[in-house]
């Protein structure tokens, strides 16, 4: 038995469907039922026996701050998927981030240890990977700093050392490091709004670029990593190092649609910076712009992906043909 944490999120629905696929036996962790049909809806793109595979599934509600009920989500699983997190960028939410990613992952690892769990895949981000000197590849070995990290960063760097504990406790554990995960759904959160972006035909385009990995890739990397002779190591999964404007203008492109041709200034940032900071407390919005936020697209970090193609031998998706695929089922639901 799998046990699968955040499995209505964008990794975790693609998972789950990987998962169901081979015949595993799955367990899954929700929170709410209105988050339950986006995992449904993520499985239509894909299937036409979409319902079948969504049943094979036992559903947990439990939150992985809630000891008592992750308990009994454990029992009788031997491998687990902790894919749970809250993302956010604003520094309003730190606590609130320390608490879900880092205490969260503290449980999880304690239930592993206590329940003799074989394996753990744990799914961070690039943003614990330092950022490398003279525009040198960032890779797993590059040391991380807390200076100019965001909030999401910082919380998921302590999930991280949690893992690490568990390791030095006797429990096996990989932790994959994924670039901006791009695949099709939820496209009203995360990096599914740079679709909607690119569909409005925005004008301008943020400075900077970054890692980005087919949500595909990701999967399929956790389940090789998860099934090799490998523990105790971290893995950099990204596809392509691209700029904003790249990554934008061909969505666009594939969308139809007229792509950006104008590069913010850094002054304009700024001025965003301000009015962001001024009205998100009046609208109730989260902040989208901080000093981090700037300081991360002047200082652009590329990144090897080296170690993980070569400890696995999967065939990996090209980043185009997940572009092609995400953009033919968003536009397919603009009907």
């Amino acid at each position: 038995m799998v046990l699968v944490t955040g499995g209505t999120g964008l990794v975790g629905s693609h998972l789950l469907l990987h998962l169901v696929r081979t015949g595993t036996l799955v367990r899954a962790l929700y929170r709410t039922e209105r988050t339950l049909p986006k995992v449904l809806k993520v499985f239509g793109y894909y299937a036409d026996d979409a319902k079948t595979l969504f049943d094979q599934i036992t559903w947990v509600q439990a939150d992985i701050l809630d000891i008592p009920a992750m308990e009994s989500a454990f029992e009788g699983v031997e491998h687990v998927y902790h894919a749970a997190a809250l993302i956010s960028f604003d520094p309003r939410n730190f606590s609130k981030l320390q608490k879900i990613n880092g205490e969260g992952t503290a449980n999880v690892v304690n239930l592993c240890l206590a329940h003799g769990i074989k394996k753990l895949c744990h799914v961070s981000t690039i943003g614990t990977i330092g950022n490398a000197l003279n525009g040198e590849l960032a890779n797993e070995e590059t040391e991380w700093a807390p200076q100019h990290a965001n909030v999401y960063a910082v919380s998921k760097y302590k999930a991280e050392m949690e893992v690490w504990r568990g390791c030095q406790e006797g429990l096996k554990a990989v932790i994959i490091n994924p670039g901006v995960i791009l695949g099709p759904g939820f496209w009203t959160s995360g990096s599914g709004k740079f679709y909607e972006v690119a569909f409005k035909e925005k004008g301008f385009y943020p400075p900077g670029g970054t890692g980005f990995v087919s949500v595909d890739n990701v999967v399929a990397s956790m389940m090789a990593l998860m099934a090799a002779d490998i523990d105790n190591e971290r893995f950099i999964s990204v596809d392509e190092n691209l700029t904003y404007g790249a990554l934008l203008g061909q969505l666009a492109r594939t969308l139809g649609k007229r792509p950006p041709t104008h590069q913010l200034k850094y002054w304009q940032l700024r001025l965003v910076q301000f009015f962001d900071w001024c009205l998100s407390p009046v609208l109730g919005k989260e902040r989208r712009v901080t000093a981090d936020t700037i300081y991360g697209l002047k200082n652009r970090s590329d990144y090897d992906n080296t170690k993980l193609r070569n400890s696995l031998d999967i065939a990996f998706v090209p980043l185009d043909e997940t572009l092609q695929f995400s953009c033919h089922c968003y536009m397919k639901e603009l009907g």
